[in-house]
């Protein structure tokens, strides 16, 4: 094949041919746009139609460059890439997409599509958080088609076929046929790891149960300890060894080791037969119960109470009916990535709205149970290019297995849900956003108002979190009366939480000034590198306690071990 235009005439006729197509497409376009919004008024169909062929234009010159790029290539010319992925972006880390001119056509020529639909929803008219849906299924369409996903177009898995025979696509479809027996792609080697055996192995006993929780104690790691228990409360969406996954990077030794006699939740995995069970029973009869099981345990009048995600939701409600009520039984309360004020509350957000939530209320509000698989999901759509597409190409494609990984081991750990707990969680917190709002919803018969919680509170964020944005959770120091030390802490929802001080890891900011929003905040904030854990022992440490000699025994007469932990809970598995 020969070129006969020398490449700067070629670049010329290739411009002058895209902007003649341009404007027959656009003809047609504006044609069946005028039809389309023909009940807009002039001047909005107008403006909206000219961001969308604003949009269209520009993916044609783009379009226009990297073909004529192309050719120089095939020229023997090194053009620089017209677009490239953007940073982070590890789909294309591999030099074949920059090397190898037809695969650096696919991706440029992919990215510039993906630009395109992103401009066009962009263009429209529709109200933000309409346009925010429009662009997260936009997203998850253009995640989807990403030319790494396909075999035909991913050099690696073609490579790794050739070299082993065939191997790796015999090992690639049984891998594929495992998980569609599990209903859920493989993110982690499940085999390396076994709840109580290199998970969740700090020795403890279960003090206390029901149908709802187990209630665990650990045996102290010092010879005196504080005085005041400390109650976590862990999210039911998950299970409570999140705070508890190995030794070396376990919150619940780390808190031992600090001279804390600390208790856990653990929620139990809804069986169908309890698909009943409310809000309010999750508040009454597990966060309530757990506060005086482990205050007659403790033998005090008060204890130090830590909520993690929506744990701490719970938690905070729960605190909040008891102040209401009278009662004086958290010295001390720790928010870790807790959402109060859902005015905000991340793409999660843009799956809720009313039908969905009527939709839900009607197949389960009175009864039913909301799979722990459909939940998780959710979560991994929210970061599809790290939790989905990477192990559809590494597991299917490449015939790998994934490496053993506890954060994604427990990840994968799902839960079920009771569906009335779910649905009044969906529309007082993420539709209508009424827990922040003083009497404007109940718990236990008690109007809930968190103005009410006015003990010393620690709250944390992480910067990078995708399902509790820092600067929502930022809000909870404006709904609590007591003395707040607000902590952001780097990385995402869980890695910043699990983050033990001896790997040295990230960083932490602290002591910003309050009162001039998020952004004012940190600005005036120190940043700390490593873990925030000896921050917060440190702020726990320095409210008045006293320290006593360690229980050598776990229980009470009362309240005897049942069984040593983790217990059974924990062990059950969503179906």
């Amino acid at each position: 094949m020969s070129i006969s235009l020398p490449p700067e005439e070629y670049l010329s006729s290739m411009k002058r041919a895209g902007e003649a197509l341009l404007q027959q497409i656009t003809s047609a376009f504006t044609d069946q746009m005028q039809q389309a919004l023909n009940p807009l008024a002039p001047g909005e169909a107008s403006a909206m139609v000219q961001r969308a062929f604003e949009a269209q234009r520009q993916y044609f010159d783009l379009m226009t460059d990297l073909v004529s790029g192309t050719f120089l290539r095939l020229l023997g010319e090194a053009p620089p890439p017209v677009v490239d992925a953007p940073p982070g972006d590890k789909r294309f880390a591999g030099t074949e997409w920059n090397d190898d001119a037809t695969l650096a056509f696919l991706k440029q020529s992919y990215l510039i599509g993906s630009r395109l639909l992103f401009d066009l929803v962009d263009s429209t008219d529709l109200e933000s958080k309409e346009r925010e849906r429009l662009r997260f299924f936009t997203r998850q369409y253009v995640d989807a088609m990403s030319p790494t996903n396909l075999l035909a177009t991913n050099r690696e898995a073609v490579q790794r076929a050739l070299e082993t025979g065939g191997v790796s696509f015999a090992e690639g479809l049984s891998n594929m046929l495992g998980d569609i027996a599990k209903g859920r792609i493989s993110i982690t080697d499940e085999e390396a790891f076994v709840v109580g055996r290199n998970l969740a192995t700090t020795p403890g006993s279960v003090v206390f149960e029901n149908p709802i929780f187990q209630l665990i104690q650990y045996a102290p790691m010092t010879e005196t300890v504080h005085e005041r228990p400390l109650l976590l409360v862990p999210p039911c969406v998950n299970k409570f060894y999140i705070l508890d996954l190995q030794p070396e990077n376990s919150f619940v030794r780390h808190a031992l080791e600090c001279g804390h006699t600390v208790f856990m939740v653990s929620w139990r995995n809804t069986p169908p037969d309890q698909g009943h069970l409310t809000w309010d029973d999750y508040l009454r009869d597990a966060i309530m119960k757990a506060i005086d099981v482990t205050l007659e345990i403790g033998g005090t009048e008060k204890l130090d109470a830590l909520g993690f995600c929506v744990g701490g939701t719970m938690l905070a409600c729960a605190v909040a009916i008891q102040r209401a009520l009278g009662a004086d039984k958290v010295a001390s309360l720790t928010l870790l990535t807790t959402l109060l004020d859902f005015v905000n509350p991340g793409e999660i957000g843009l799956l809720v709205d009313e039908t969905s939530v009527q939709l839900r209320e009607n197949t389960i509000g009175k009864g039913g149970i909301l799979p722990g698989r459909d939940l998780s999901f959710v979560f991994s759509t929210l970061r599809a290019n790290d939790l989905i597409w990477p192990y559809v190409v590494n597991n299917y494609l490449k015939g790998t297995k994934p490496p053993a990984f506890d954060l994604l081991f427990w990840n994968a750990d799902a839960t079920n849900q009771p569906g009335p707990w779910y649905c009044w969680f969906l529309r007082n917190g993420y539709l209508e956003n009424k827990i922040r709002l003083p009497g404007r919803t109940t718990g236990c018969g008690v109007p809930i108002d968190l103005g009410r919680i006015d003990m010393p509170t620690y709250v944390m964020a992480a910067k990078e979190d995708h399902i509790v944005p820092w600067t929502t959770a930022f809000q909870t120091t404006t709904l609590i009366k007591g003395p707040t030390r607000f902590m952001l802490a780097a990385s995402g929802h869980v890695a910043g939480v699990v983050n033990p001080p001896k790997k040295k890891k990230r960083n932490f900011w602290v002591d910003g000034i309050y009162g001039q929003g998020t952004e004012g905040w940190f600005a005036s904030a120190t940043s700390i590198p490593g873990s925030w854990w000896g921050d917060w022992t440190d702020w726990l440490a320095a409210r008045p306690d006293r320290t006593v000699s360690a229980r050598t025994v776990l229980g009470t007469n009362r309240y005897q071990a049942i069984e040593p932990a983790p217990g059974r809970y924990v062990m059950e598995k969503a179906e």
